[in-house]
């Protein structure tokens, strides 16, 4: 018996389809002067959208998404992506219109270092249950908390 599955989409360019269109979102965007604001935009069996706006100054810890694959789109501003290499970290400057997929072992910190707000789409395959933050220490991850989705977002 042969079974045909549908294709998986690529993150990325579901990503960009979110991205094109904010004002069609199903939660308003916004900007909160205290931390990173996020909302799930959409969440399917085979992938969860999420939007994230980021005031200057604003960024994640190190982190990597709990074994999910992912991509992420900037959709207003500039956010700087750092991810391991070489036991240092090395940044990326992501522009509006720019964005990246990443695989289950990534881990990388997001902020936005500008001095103007920023915006993103997030996409996961599958949906985001659980985070390891880290710590780079003498050039090594080391795993400092596990956070677990329903109580840490």
């Amino acid at each position: 018996m042969v079974t045909s599955r549908r294709p998986e989409p690529d993150l990325l360019a579901v990503a960009a389809r979110y991205a094109a269109d904010p004002a069609g979102w199903p939660v308003p965007l916004r900007f909160d002067p205290d931390q990173r604001w996020y909302a799930c935009l959409d969440a399917r069996p085979d992938h969860e959208v999420w939007a994230l706006s980021w005031l200057p100054g604003q960024g994640t810890d190190l982190h990597d998404h709990g074994g999910a694959s992912g991509a992420f789109l900037v959709v207003a501003g500039v956010l700087t992506e750092e991810t391991v290499g070489g036991g240092r970290l090395r940044a990326r400057r992501l522009a509006a219109g720019a964005g990246r997929r990443f695989g289950p072992s990534h881990v990388h910190v997001v902020s936005n270092r500008g001095d103007q707000p920023a915006v993103s789409v997030h996409v996961y395959r599958p949906a985001l249950r659980r985070m390891t933050h880290y710590q780079l220490v003498d050039g090594l991850l080391r795993a400092a908390e596990v956070a677990v989705a329903g109580v840490a977002w």
